[in-house]
């Protein structure tokens, strides 16, 4: 009986799940071709196979609907054994699984957050929702063909996402980033094409003469938000004090430099988005 690798799609309800699940099983199995595992030849006209669990249709076959902690972690625990048992090379399970419990239950080989709603349709599931903290891919827009292709390399390859290395060569981005915006993005990737990783700090200056409107946890979302589904593991955010000015001696080992883009990038005004919003 073969043990499959188990993929969990999660996320609020209405977020995609369901159809981001149902395009990634089609991907795999029109992108795999199983090979002998003695001579590493490909297996002539053998597919993948791949199961997929959605948790409303295992519910429905077990007449649970059972919504409560204790009901939700039992239907974790239920997605799991489902999945072990699913004899297949693949096993995707899409469900909620808005507590840490539930996922730390179902024990994902690749977890795959669906982050495109703020909220969903049942207020007591939005109360309870926990954001991962750990995910190998965090997807934001509700797009499954193009994510079910990016998400199905990554796993036919075996390619996990970058680990943050300490000790490598890194760029580092510092702003008050009040909000991140399209500009700061291009800066972004001008930075990470130089050496791979980015540090970006954040400097602690809510409401620093006057402006600067938007809390620090707030201006992490947003930077996480925009850079998690394609720069996760590539980049840290670092909290730092209020940094006016920056001295250097001679022979540093480092340089400073600025960037120019088009008038595209330039006119972008970080300051005219908080007057669109009323913040300033």
């Amino acid at each position: 009986m073969k043990t499959p690798k188990r993929i969990l799609i999660m996320g609020l309800p209405g977020s995609g799940k369901t159809y981001f699940a149902e395009r990634l099983k089609r991907y795999l199995e029109d992108h795999i071709t199983p090979v002998n595992e003695h001579s590493l030849t490909p297996i002539r006209d053998a597919k993948i196979t791949v199961a997929w669990l959605n948790a409303d249709e295992v519910r429905r076959h077990y007449n649970d609907w059972d919504f409560s902690t204790e009901g939700r972690i039992r239907q974790s625990m239920r997605m799991r054994d489902l999945a072990d048992e699913a004899n297949t090379d693949y096993c995707i399970v899409d469900f909620v699984a808005p507590l840490v419990e539930m996922r730390n239950n179902f024990k994902a080989d690749w977890c795959i957050w669906i982050d495109t709603i703020e909220k969903g349709r049942f207020e007591d599931t939005n109360r309870m929702f926990v954001p991962p903290e750990v995910y190998d891919f965090r997807i934001t827009e509700q797009n499954g063909e193009k994510w079910a292709e990016f998400v199905g390399e990554h796993i036919i390859e075996n390619r996990r996402r970058p680990v943050f290395d300490w000790q490598k060569e890194t760029v580092q981005m510092l702003g008050r980033w009040q909000p991140w915006h399209a500009g700061h993005r291009a800066l972004f990737e001008r930075a990470i094409a130089k050496t791979g990783q980015v540090v970006i700090q954040i400097r602690d200056c809510q409401g620093w003469q006057g402006t600067n409107p938007f809390a620090l946890e707030q201006v992490k979302y947003f930077i996480r938000r925009d850079l998690d589904t394609l720069y996760q593991g590539q980049y840290e955010i670092q909290v730092v004090p209020n940094i006016v000015n920056i001295t250097y001696g001679r022979d540093v080992g480092y340089t400073i430099e600025q960037e120019s883009f088009d008038q595209s990038i330039t006119d972008i005004s970080a300051t005219n988005i908080r007057r669109s919003l009323g913040l300033e």
